[in-house]
């Protein structure tokens, strides 16, 4: 996994105290609750994690750069962070593509599960986080929620004010004044943006009941699992909805309904085998888990992470990264012994 301190810029120490905070270790103390949740907002924000860490460093060095101007009378240290991470975001999206997942790019669906897979070149691809870097659930459960892969991807069709302003209204329970000082937007821009943001989110059929991990929905992908590894394409079918999604980034294709997804996992166990292991993993408070192929030399070989969406008893979605670097990020083994 690549260092944990990517891209971190280190908060400069010294003994000079102000009226407002104590620098150094006593900023670092002060800082550290809020951490996790600042990536959370940030991912959210952007689609990526290594991003969002790369922003959440920034916001600590800019918070500390204008340490002397904070007034906690006037704001508590969360909402001042929360207005800085917001901003540095928007800046940082200025110069960034959205992060879309194949589904979410207005093509069809493919039809033939048996066409040979495009690859997406050098599209910059909507990212997984995993539960590891989010918290314990039983502290950070709304904001899993809020994490989903399915609203993240759809939330990368709003403009970067529209997703601040959800953002902060959905995190913060900021009013609309609040946001429109933050946003340097008035407060109809904000409502106006805020009814925008949803009815957006809305026509791309985020659901309420799809949220988070539960027994129920880890159950299912259980049974899904054991079907996976035994490469039972009649077992798979059943725990499928009608309109099931198959996504692959970084490739383009992707297959709607039960038929084609069918389909293409006989093309899988075919070209692949059907001698398979899982490893159950937690992404954007999801079931996951990471599949591993036989190795014609030995053990198995990586060869998937595989998040799925589950509403009632049934997989409606199932995005499947084939990617290193995500790979790394989820501190993926890439080989098991037999």
């Amino acid at each position: 996994m690549p260092d944990s301190s990517r891209g971190r810029t280190k908060v400069p120490r010294t003994r000079t105290r102000s009226t407002s905070m104590v620098v150094s270790d006593d900023f670092a103390v002060r800082t550290a609750p809020y951490r996790r949740e600042l990536l959370a907002h940030c991912y959210r924000m952007l689609g990526s994690v290594h991003d969002a860490e790369d922003l959440v460093q920034e916001t600590l060095l800019r918070a500390w750069r204008a340490r002397d101007g904070y007034d906690e009378s006037r704001a508590s240290m969360r909402t001042w962070l929360y207005r800085i991470a917001t901003n540095a975001c928007l800046n940082a999206l200025e110069q960034r593509n959205r992060r879309p997942l194949p589904a979410g790019l207005g093509g069809e669906p493919y039809d033939d599960p048996r066409e040979a897979l495009v690859h997406g070149g050098e599209a910059a691809w909507l990212q997984p986080i995993p539960d590891a870097l989010i918290g314990d659930p039983a502290e950070v459960i709304a904001t899993r929620g809020r994490l989903r892969l399915a609203l993240v991807a759809a939330m990368q069709q709003l403009s970067a004010r529209e997703r601040a302003a959800l953002v902060l209204r959905e995190a913060l329970d900021w009013p609309a004044a609040q946001i429109a000082e933050a946003l340097d937007l008035t407060p109809a821009a904000v409502n106006s943006a805020l009814q925008r943001a949803r009815k957006t989110l809305s026509q791309s059929g985020i659901r309420e009941d799809d949220v988070t991990e539960g027994p129920d929905q880890r159950s299912v992908v259980d049974r899904y699992m054991t079907a996976f590894r035994a490469a039972d394409l009649n077992a798979l079918e059943k725990l499928l909805a009608d309109d099931v999604v198959m996504e692959m980034p970084p490739f383009l294709n992707w297959y709607l309904g039960r038929r084609d997804y069918i389909g293409f996992m006989a093309r899988v166990f075919e070209t692949s085998g059907e001698d398979w292991r899982v490893l159950p993993v937690g992404a954007n408070g999801q079931p996951a888990f990471a599949a591993y192929v036989a190795d014609p030399a030995g053990g198995y070989a990586l060869h998937t992470l595989q998040i799925f969406t589950v509403i009632g008893d049934r997989i409606s979605r199932n995005t499947v990264y084939r990617d290193d670097e995500i790979f790394a990020l989820f501190e993926l083994q890439p080989h098991l012994p037999q």
